[in-house]
């Protein structure tokens, strides 16, 4: 049985009219724009709608960036996951190690995608890509050696 709905409500209108004035936007500027993050690593992701090229990591190619093939899958994994090829992409990336700008980069691609359809955030939300990993390095505390490491401790 299908439920009928009447009229949309007015979240749904609203987000709607923001998703067409965001792909105006980016087509007056030719690409869509959005931050990934993860632990120090901050990610700038532009993807280019009418450009075909490869992925751009810092003025270097992707195989380039990240010769291993584990941080190259975690690059690409949001385009597999809604079974495109890999588009123009744009990223500019800075801070963390080697991992955390993959995933801060995962992220990015799969925040772009979204913006630029709607249907494609189910499959990347049930994949787990477009929820930011909130863990970041915990503090020094005074008096510790560490965040939790405390000094050596004698009973005697």
């Amino acid at each position: 049985m299908v439920k009928k709905r009447g009229r949309p409500r007015k979240k749904e209108v609203q987000q709607i009219e923001e998703q067409k004035k965001e792909i105006k936007k980016a087509i007056k500027r030719d690409y869509l724009f959005a931050v990934g993050r993860r632990k120090e690593a901050v990610a700038r992701v532009r993807y280019y709608l009418k450009k075909e090229g490869e992925t751009e990591i810092n003025s270097r190619k992707l195989s380039e960036f990240f010769p291993t093939f584990t941080l190259q899958q975690i690059v690409k994994k949001p385009l597999e996951v809604v079974k495109l090829k890999i588009g123009s992409f744009s990223i500019r990336v800075k801070g963390g190690g080697k991992r955390g700008q993959a995933e801060s980069i995962s992220l990015g691609i799969a925040r772009v995608l979204e913006k630029y359809d709607s249907n494609l955030r189910s499959p990347l939300k049930k994949a787990g890509l477009l929820s930011r990993d909130a863990r970041i390095k915990e503090r020094k505390k005074y008096g510790l050696k560490r965040a939790r490491r405390a000094p050596q401790w004698q009973k005697r």
